[in-house]
């Protein structure tokens, strides 16, 4: 918890007791079912908890916003922003029913009331969100194909609706059809572990 309290020292104490439970949680659930590989399972709290919370260095969601985490796998990013964002509403979309049901119980053993959890394909989704939010699920032209027709115009945030992805590596090819929308910020500017040198929270405006 350390590390996360060093980065985020608003954190209230129920939130800071919340991100303390992930971790017993996710090695639990993860013995049931391989949501992080066995051998990253020990670096949940820099590789997956803080990862997923770079995006709140980019964006602080504003109360009312309705955010969905396509492939959220085992609820990532969604889990660290919905303890991070209580007044927003989180709706976790992943087509894995084996994993969407892990993910709906540490929600629920968490008392998060701001996430929905929805086995569902993302082509076949249908509501409309302020922003989905990505990790590591697809390239960005594909992930636009699947949730543009989800995503609100317009929007009340600090940042225009859109995509909010995590992504790492070479990325110029992915967003060359976006660039006039899109905004890149180095997630080794926010945290300075070496685990973030090339990775990169990326906003993509509808």
């Amino acid at each position: 918890m350390e590390i996360i309290t060093q980065y985020f020292p608003e954190l209230t104490q129920q939130q800071r007791a919340q991100l303390t439970e992930l971790e017993p949680l996710y090695r639990y659930w993860n013995a049931q079912i391989n949501l992080i590989s066995r051998k990253d399972i020990d670096n949940l709290m820099v590789h997956h908890v803080l990862h997923s919370l770079a995006i709140a260095k980019a964006i602080q969601f504003a109360r009312g916003t309705q955010v969905m985490d396509i492939g959220t796998g085992g609820g990532f990013p969604g889990i660290p922003l919905a303890i991070f964002f209580p007044d927003s509403h989180f709706t976790m979309v992943d087509s894995i029913a084996k994993k969407t049901k892990v993910t709906a119980e540490i929600a629920k053993s968490l008392y998060l009331p701001n996430v929905e959890v929805v086995t569902s394909r993302a082509e076949e989704l249908k509501g409309k969100w302020d922003f989905v939010v990505s990790r590591a699920v697809a390239p960005v032209p594909k992930l636009m194909l699947w949730v543009e027709k989800n995503i609100k115009p317009g929007g009340f945030n600090n940042l225009a609706n859109g995509l909010i992805c995590l992504k790492g590596g070479d990325i110029k090819n992915e967003l060359k059809p976006y660039h006039k929308w899109a905004t890149q910020w180095p997630i080794s500017n926010f945290f300075e572990e070496d685990y973030f040198v090339e990775k990169y929270v990326i906003h993509i405006q509808v």
